[in-house]
């Protein structure tokens, strides 16, 4: 009898470590991998609300920094659960495409020209309010500009912009870094040059840069972010029940209050705007 009860449970231990062993990541629900663009990094709204996603389920986030087109482009090759980025288009493509479930507005914040304080082009003063003017001068002047140069939301809005003014930027003056905002941020710093970067961003830097403000306020600088889940065809490691609940959170009105929220104690203004519908 004794023996026979120790083989049962023996049976028994070796039958819930096999059903461990073949549990999916989806079944786990344990951990979700956020693709984003590094100016949400950067600007450090994923640390102040992704610890009350995890304490409310449970659920780890592991985030990843690229450019926008990085992102998508590891949403395509199954190598997220879910997207957080920030080009419209490219984003409404990807789901059409089928590599996404569904695309939603999540906030919104602006992008900027910021330049040295002593703004050699005078740009504050002869276009404060008209991006497509303030590049021209820029490219007529052939001024030291920053761009991001990786295929990045940001990188796509300044492209085009750049067109929309009917320039097509080129020549040692036009530096493209290929790097994060936040590198780029320090490279315009160092060169005294300009560069495009989204508001959130250089708020948060702004301490530690000698930049200013040049340029803002321009319809054209409008920099909407969305959520995608990856669709879980991509990969059998994807995680889409994980997927499907931080989506439902960062589009709750819980969650949307705390993105307002960001940044008035340290700014005196939210660094996003939240727009989920």
């Amino acid at each position: 009898m004794k023996k026979f009860l120790v083989l049962a449970l023996s049976v028994v231990l070796i039958l819930t470590m096999l059903a461990g062993c073949g549990q999916t990541k989806e079944e786990e629900g344990g951990r979700i991998i956020l693709s984003t663009t590094t100016s949400t990094q950067d600007s450090g709204l994923l640390d102040y609300i992704l610890p009350k996603f995890e304490e409310k389920t449970g659920i780890e986030v592991d985030v990843i920094a690229v450019g926008t087109g990085k992102a998508l482009q590891m949403g395509k090759d199954g190598e997220a659960d879910i997207l957080l980025v920030h080009a419209k288009e490219s984003e409404e493509e990807f789901v059409a495409e089928g590599h996404g479930l569904e695309r939603h507005d999540v906030m919104y914040n602006d992008f900027i020209l910021v330049g040295p304080g002593e703004d050699p082009l005078k740009l504050k003063e002869k276009t404060p309010d008209n991006i497509l003017e303030g590049l021209k001068a820029i490219s007529e002047n052939e001024f030291t500009f920053v761009s991001r140069g990786d295929d990045s939301g940001t990188h796509k809005k300044e492209l085009s912009i750049w067109k929309e003014a009917g320039i097509e930027p080129q020549g040692e003056w036009y530096l493209e870094a290929g790097a994060g905002m936040g590198d780029v941020l320090k490279i315009a710093d160092e060169k005294q040059g300009y560069t495009i970067t989204d508001r959130a961003t250089y708020l948060s830097m702004k301490d530690t840069l000698e930049l200013e403000i040049i340029i803002e306020g321009d319809e054209n600088l409008f920099n909407q972010y969305g959520i995608i889940p990856v669709n879980p065809e991509k990969s059998d490691k994807i995680n889409a029940e994980g997927a499907k609940k931080f989506m439902d959170w960062i589009l709750s009105d819980e969650t949307q209050e705390l993105i307002s929220e960001y940044g008035v104690e340290e700014f005196g203004m939210p660094l996003f705007v939240p727009n989920a519908k």
